[in-house]
């Protein structure tokens, strides 16, 4: 016999309409996920990326780097807010709405976040074929590197490395500079 799901599903307009009260609210197929607001690791390491995307990229007007919050939505049943993503630059617009295709997305990694980010959303990133996404773990100095098709990550200790295009200059990160100095 099946038993019936008894978890509560929630619509992406359910979403939207909770309270702007500090904390994230995602969506994965019906499924809430509720992240409190960054620590100041999350937000170090978080700034130090942008930065890094933002003088890579700056250059190069096919592409637009975000910061969160963003709502990121395939459906109605779908809403993300990466870390940080990348998106064409043909995709910006005055709406979330027109960024469909995330060239890459970055998500770090906080005790609250981690199945989200390690399952749900690695998951839903890799069927929405998110080119590249990034869990980036401050606590253990590590990127976890997933393309759409991978059934493992790429675990990133020393130089992380990113190409916006095929002829595209690759960007590439010292993550032991990127993991520096972080209070503990």
């Amino acid at each position: 016999m099946v038993m019936p799901t008894t978890e509560r599903r929630y619509t992406l307009a359910e979403v939207l309409a909770f309270p702007h009260d500090g904390n994230r609210y995602e969506l994965v197929d019906g499924e809430l996920l509720v992240t409190p607001g960054p620590s100041l690791v999350h937000q170090l390491v978080l700034g130090r990326l942008h930065l890094a995307l933002g003088r890579y990229l700056e250059n190069r007007r096919g592409a637009v780097p975000f910061l969160s919050p963003a709502d990121i939505s395939w459906d109605d049943e779908k809403l993300v807010q990466p870390d940080l993503f990348v998106v064409p630059a043909t995709e910006v617009s005055r709406s979330w709405k027109t960024c469909q295709t995330l060239l890459l997305a970055v998500e770090v990694v906080s005790p609250g976040s981690a199945r989200g980010d390690r399952v749900i959303k690695r998951r839903l990133y890799q069927q929405q074929r998110v080119a590249t996404y990034w869990i980036v773990d401050p606590d253990a100095a590590v990127v976890e590197v997933w393309h759409p098709d991978d059934e493992r990550p790429e675990i990133v200790a020393d130089v992380l490395r990113w190409r916006v295009g095929d002829e595209a200059p690759e960007l590439a990160i010292d993550l032991e500079e990127l993991f520096t100095e972080l209070p503990s």
